[in-house]
This record gives structure tokens, sequence and C-alpha cells, in this order.
């Protein structure tokens, strides 16, 4: 049987940044495969209330696009893990394109995760070609919404691996609310030929048993920042997020 991936998911700066660092080098030594660090923004539109809550919390703490860079920065000298920045378009845009990718990779980020900035748009933006240039995968990010077409136009650009949201809705949806599971990702399996990455309503074990049949990552992001709201002690939240990973990655068993 196929070893699924683990990728989770930290808003920079929430609760703060100090935290932020502590709890990736903490998921790393609990046996996540990569970790997505969420730029803050003020209208995260694929986000549910959880994330929205994080990156209102870290954007009240002041923390800037130069603050994530510098987190990469720490955590990449930390770590062995791949590191992604996650975020929205605005703010790549208002940092300048070109100036985000050459010193996202300077500071030691594998890739970029940018869902709204589709394929199509790349002959006024050029944010694929900085990527290419600076050496950072760049994730595409489709739905069941997403048609054949655009499907084809993010399978001829697609690197590393392609994220699929599992269903409609914003991040921290139940999973339950999947609907055409296997169709969909029968579709996504005709156009890409790369590893397939499953978020939004990830949080238990029964969870990923539902889609490691058909992926090769899962992605859990909500469920970790549940934690760290659910604890006001950080070192219970630490390590309830570790028995999250372990349980999830199947090490222990261990209902969470």
């Amino acid at each position: 049987m196929k070893k699924i991936k683990l990728m989770t998911h930290v808003v920079v700066g929430y609760p703060n940044i100090a935290s932020t660092i502590q709890i990736v080098k903490a998921m790393e030594e609990a046996g996540v495969d990569y970790v997505e660090l969420q730029i803050p923004f003020s209208d995260p539109i694929a986000d549910g209330p959880t994330i929205m809550k994080a990156c209102d919390m870290a954007l009240q703490n002041g923390v800037t696009v130069r603050d994530c860079l510098k987190v990469m920065k720490t955590l990449s000298a930390q770590v062995s893990i791949p590191l992604f920045f996650m975020g929205y378009y605005n703010s790549v845009f208002h940092y300048g394109v070109e100036k985000f990718c050459k010193a996202a990779k300077a500071a030691g980020a594998y890739g970029l995760i940018i869902p709204d900035i589709p394929p199509d748009e790349e002959e006024y933006e050029h944010f694929i070609k900085a990527c290419m240039t600076h050496h950072l995968h760049q994730i595409r990010v489709v739905t069941p919404a997403s048609s054949d077409e655009r499907l084809k136009l993010n399978a001829q650009v697609a690197d590393e691996f392609v994220y699929c949201v599992s269903h409609y809705g914003v991040t921290g949806s139940s999973a339950s609310g999947r609907v055409g599971f296997r169709s969909y990702l029968k579709r996504i399996n005709k156009y890409f030929k790369i590893p397939i990455a499953v978020g939004f309503g990830i949080s238990s074990r029964k969870d990923v048993h539902m889609v490691e049949k058909y992926a090769d990552i899962v992605v859990v992001g909500s469920a970790v920042l549940e934690i760290i709201n659910t604890y006001a002690r950080f070192d219970v939240a630490i390590k309830k997020i570790n028995t999250l990973i372990k349980t999830l990655t199947n090490k222990e068993q261990i209902i969470f």
C-alpha cells in the first residue's frame, strides 16, 4: 500500500511569529511531509472562518509580507521538509511579482500556492514565468467546478503536484460535504500526470482513509488552527497537534 503524504497549514503570525516557528518545527518532528505558510490577507476568499480569524489576528499583530519572508528564511534553515508560501495574488502583486518570487526563493521557499491567479492571465501577470525563473514550484489549485478547459490549462503548467479542493465551499467545511468525489478525481487524473493533493475538510483518520485510494497527499489546515484556538496553553496545543498528525499518518492508533 502506498504511503500517503501529509501537508499541514499555518498562518504566519498566528498566534504570533515565535509560535508559528515553533508549530512548524513541531509538525516536522511529528512527521508531516510539507507545510504551507499562509501570508495573512484581509479577504481570503477561499478560506473559512477558522483561517479568516487567524489571518485577522496576524494582521492585527502587524504581520507583513516582509515578516513572512523572514519567517520562511528562519524556518528553511531549521527544518528539512519543503515549505510553501500560500497566499492571494493581491499580496504578491503589491509586493511585485518578480521581486516576491526572487525573495521567496532566497528565503528558502520550495514553491508557491496562489489559488486566485488563473493560468490564462499569464500573458498580463507573468507569474508562472517568474516562478520558473527563480526555480519555485507553482502549485495549481482546482475545484469540482473547474471546467475541462480550465483543467487542461492548469495541467499544462502544473508543477510538483496539483491541489484539489475536495468539494464546493471554503476551507474547514465538513468532509461529509463531498459529492461525486470519485468521479471528480477521475477527471483530475485524466488531465494531470503528477501527484494529487486533496484538501479542505480533512480532519480525521476517516477523512484520510476516504481519499488515500485516489490521492497522494492530504492537506490539513483548519484542524490545526482549531487546536490553537481551543487550548490556551501553547504547550498543550503543541501536544494535541502532534497527536493529530500521528493519527492522520496512522503512526498511532489514536482517535482524536
